[in-house]
């Protein structure tokens, strides 16, 4: 499948993307080659092979959630670098 300019500027533009002529026809031979080797892959008989969902047979472990001790007032308000009284200052935000 060949890829040409016009989409590659389509892309970029829809990506924010900006570059030049000269990369914009690097960018072109690149998303061929990724387009020509998906096509490689197309021809690969999968016939009989299990889909997969993750590459490792590992488990997550997790720990029990357990109530544990929880921060003051006094000591959440500690490092702050601006407080009123029992609150946070931070800067306003909307207008």
């Amino acid at each position: 499948m060949k890829i040409d300019l016009n989409t590659v500027k389509k892309i970029a533009h829809l990506g924010r993307l900006e570059f030049d002529e000269k990369g914009a026809e690097k960018i072109q031979q690149d998303m061929t080659q990724i387009l020509d080797w998906v096509e490689q892959l197309n021809e690969v008989d999968t016939e009989g092979v299990e889909p997969i969902t993750t590459m490792s047979s590992e488990v997550n472990v997790l720990r029990e959630d357990v109530v544990g001790e929880h921060l003051s007032h006094d000591k959440g308000l500690l490092n702050a670098p601006q407080k009123d009284s029992d609150y946070f200052r931070v800067p306003k935000v909307l207008e």
